[in-house]
């Protein structure tokens, strides 16, 4: 399995936890410490780092150092690695459905045509 593979199976995995997406989408709007990503739960600090802990570790996020704090950052670049996968197979899927309608175009057609021939 390729390094990209890998990735995204560890990022999918990740965000399969509704409390991780949450996170993330808060990690969206601003920067935010593990006590303040903590406080709309009623789950412990250390659980909230465990959870930051597998974004992390799925490279969703990064934490770095300011003063006395840890904030901790979403790291957008990972996202363009889950869009071209996903965007991919949305490519394929696509194409799928347009060879179908013109398929169920060119049988509408001769069905229209068959009945003209029989009305003649």
């Amino acid at each position: 399995m390729d390094e990209d593979t890998e990735q995204l199976n560890r990022v999918f995995a990740a965000l399969a936890d509704p409390t991780r997406r949450n996170l993330v989408a808060r990690l969206a709007d601003a920067d935010a410490t593990v006590g303040e990503l903590a406080e709309p739960y009623d789950i412990s600090l250390q659980a909230i780092s465990k959870h930051v802990k597998v974004l992390e570790d799925a490279g969703l996020v990064t934490r770095s150092r300011d003063a006395q704090r840890r904030p901790v950052h979403l790291d957008a670049e990972v996202f363009n690695l889950m869009t071209k996968w996903i965007e991919r197979y949305r490519h394929r899927a696509e194409e799928r459905y347009q060879r179908l309608d013109a398929l169920l175009g060119r049988i509408t057609d001769d069905d229209q045509t068959s009945r003209r021939k029989d009305a003649s």
